[in-house]
């Protein structure tokens, strides 16, 4: 079947071409969608906002409220319907006073989305909406020198000052910038560092010259409010934009992202980032082609979770799982529970028995462990009566494997890029599953479940290497869903395959899915693999990190390759050249800097300090000295000024864009020092070849 009648993944409303949903008045919501002619639609429903609790109304005088009592066992037993949204607040309020347990969706487009089964995108491609690209460049001051638009249709503008509006001309500027929004009409607005940067800038140059920004589709003003966004270790803080009915999509946000699996970027800037997926133009046309490349599985998400688009990038996996859960309880009338009381358990399997070295190494891993092993052992919610996670789960699984055997025979771009995009949201979905059974906001969360299925994984990982052991592999390193090994003499991956998939139950399938000439194994989760076609593959922070100044970077990159390569001649006139650039002040400041993210506020930085709760950090003390408004998740890039080689970073720092190259001052000392502590960590490794 097609995978949009899975109405449980993508809802029970089949509504097609949905676009946006806003609320219009205090009992109701105004849908915009597409005719099968591309025209606007827009009409106004009905919303009776929801939410479930554990007991009737804390205050009886509370009125426009209809208690419905749901069907089974669970905590959260009673649905109270509100006659409209400021009803809703009102009751949301004095449940949280009476201290009496509830759950309430506190946006309207997901409360509406909840309910009727509707989702946003259905029967539409990604470049059926229509998209805007906008890309600013600001003077020192933070006044606006030129905006950039282009969108998906092929139309393109730049907006400058112009000398004959005189005083007035930033503002003028900004006039035609929201008419340009107003005549093109876009679904989405995209741009790189939309948020903190761009869109940020132009509502301050607003501000200050008296100018409102109706690019709401109703007319209404541009809005901003203050959120923070959690993407892996990071805290990103950021002014969440809205305009009605309009989507903002972020391609900062999207690097981030696809960054937090692949460690690859360089930097996060537009520029680093285009670089890095190759892609050219003017700005414009590579943040249209990052948002195509990078949100194309978010677009698909938006047709599954009862989300708006922006937020379907913004909130996390385990949040919009939890959203599938509850719009079909609420769709089957039952109640649902309260989410469990935290703790922790066991993670997976990981593990190093040997470091330095080998040569010709073979790869195999379990397709897809961890969903492997819930749907092989019934590891599910216990609170789930209506089943939902393992029929999602099996479905998802089902659906990827036929995406990805239907991409393998497309041959026409456009369902090429289309199923692509499928797959790859299907392949985040599965692997969210196992994440949710231990998110401390998940109603059906369940740690029990959870640490059978780590439990699990590590006790079938530790049989395939026993069995490997057992036929003379060499086990190198396991981690988590896969092991390194060098073969046995004389082995065929056939016949290795065949072997392992004895020690397995049914249902959980391994494929031995590389090979590679040469793995250097420094520490659990931290090795290098030298590729067939000669490419370097580094993981680990302690062998490819962001936290590493340039120098650094390049230097462990060529060291690897020649203790791959079996060079060791290559070590010390390479390690003598990083340090001859160094004393010779060869390099630019880029070499040298460091680029740290801000995770607390300013404000908490200090008071941590004053309070003895932390040390005093470079980063922070740059920014706070500059004067400029830092937020969670901006970057400060520095170097280390002085003599020595032993100094305080936060007392010998400048801000990198403070470098004068006629007047270099670096401590080529200090970086001396950290260029030769780097070559002395990994010299034994070269003494063993």
């Amino acid at each position: 079947m097609a995978f949009e009648d899975n109405r449980l993944l993508f809802g029970h409303d089949p509504e097609p071409r949905l676009l946006a949903v806003e609320l219009s008045a205090p009992g109701s919501v105004d849908l915009l969608s597409r005719d099968a002619e591309g025209g606007l639609i827009r009409r106004t429903e009905a919303l009776r906002p929801v939410l479930w609790t554990a007991g009737s109304a804390p205050d009886p005088s509370l009125g426009g409220v209809e208690y419905r009592t749901l069907a089974g066992d669970l905590a959260l037993g009673f649905l109270a319907v509100c006659e409209d949204w400021p009803t809703f607040t009102a009751l949301r309020s004095a449940l949280k006073g009476a201290g009496i347990a509830h759950h309430a969706p506190g946006d309207p487009a997901h409360q509406y989305l909840l309910q009727s089964g509707k989702t946003l995108f259905k029967g539409l491609e990604f470049n059926d909406l229509v998209r805007m690209q906008i890309w600013a460049e600001t003077a020192a001051d933070g006044s606006l020198l030129r905006i950039e638009l282009a969108d998906n249709r092929g139309w393109r503008q730049t907006l400058t000052p112009l000398e004959e509006d005189g005083k007035g001309a930033e503002r003028a500027m900004l006039e035609r910038l929201s008419a340009a929004v107003t005549e093109r009409d876009p679904d989405v607005i995209e741009g790189h560092d939309l948020f903190r940067a761009t869109l940020n800038q132009i509502a301050g140059r607003a501000r200050r010259t008296r100018l409102k920004l109706p690019w709401g589709r109703d007319g209404s003003l541009l809005a901003g409010r203050s959120s923070r966004l959690q993407i892996a270790e990071k805290t990103v803080g950021y002014p969440k934009f809205t305009a009605w009915g309009r989507h903002f999509v972020d391609t900062y946000v999207l690097a981030l992202l696809w960054d937090v699996n692949a460690r690859e970027l360089e930097g996060t800037g537009l520029e680093e980032v285009a670089a890095h997926f190759r892609l050219s133009g003017e700005p414009t046309a590579q943040i249209g082609a990052l948002a195509e490349l990078l949100g194309a599985a978010d677009f698909i998400q938006a047709q599954i979770f009862p989300y708006p688009f922006q937020d379907v990038i913004l909130r996390g996996k385990a949040t919009k799982i939890d959203a599938l859960f509850l719009r079909e309880y609420l769709r089957q009338g039952h109640s649902i529970p309260n989410p469990p009381d935290t703790r922790s358990f066991e993670g997976g399997y990981t593990d190093v028995f040997f470091t330095g070295v080998t040569r010709e190494v073979w790869h195999c891993d379990v397709a897809s462990l961890y969903p492997s092993v819930m749907l092989a052992f019934d590891c599910f919610p216990a609170a789930d009566r209506l089943g939902i996670f393992r029929h999602l789960l099996h479905d998802l699984r089902q659906f990827r494997f036929e995406a990805k055997a239907r991409l393998r025979q497309a041959a026409n771009p456009g369902e090429r890029h289309h199923l692509g995009a499928l797959q790859a949201a299907f392949k985040i979905l599965i692997n969210s599953f196992y994440g949710y059974l231990g998110f401390a906001q998940g109603h059906f969360a369940d740690y029990d479940a959870a640490s059978r299925v780590t439990q699990t994984g590590r006790e079938l990982l530790g049989k395939m290497v026993d069995w490997l052991r057992g036929q003379g592999a060499g086990v190198i390193e396991i981690d988590t869903d896969g092991i390194y090994f060098t073969p046995p003499p004389g082995a065929s991956a056939d016949g290795l395959r065949e072997g392992l998939a004895t020690t397995l139950p049914p249902g959980i399938e391994v494929d031995l899915d590389a090979r590679y000439p040469a793995m250097f194994s420094y520490k659990a989760k931290n090795y290098a693999l030298l590729t067939e076609e000669g490419d370097l593959i580094l993981r680990g922070g302690a062998l490819r990190s962001r936290g590493l100044e340039k120098f650094q970077r390049v230097f462990l990159e060529k060291m690897l390759r020649a203790l791959l390569e079996e060079a060791p001649e290559r070590f010390e006139p390479l390690r003598e050249e990083f340090e001859t650039a160094i004393r010779g002040r060869q390099w630019s400041i880029e070499w040298l800097m460091k680029t740290d993210s801000l995770q607390d506020s300013l404000l908490q930085y200090s008071r941590k300090i004053e309070g003895s709760a932390r040390n005093r950090s470079a980063p922070y003390e740059l920014a706070l000295k500059s004067g400029r408004p830092y937020q969670p998740g901006d970057q400060v890039s520095y170097y280390i000024t002085g003599t020595k080689k032993n100094v305080a970073a936060y007392e010998n720092c400048r801000l990198a864009e403070e470098w004068d190259p006629s007047s270099r001052d670096e401590n080529i000392e200090y970086y001396a020092a950290k260029l030769n502590e780097l070559a002395k960590r990994f010299a034994p490794f070269f003494k063993d070849l």
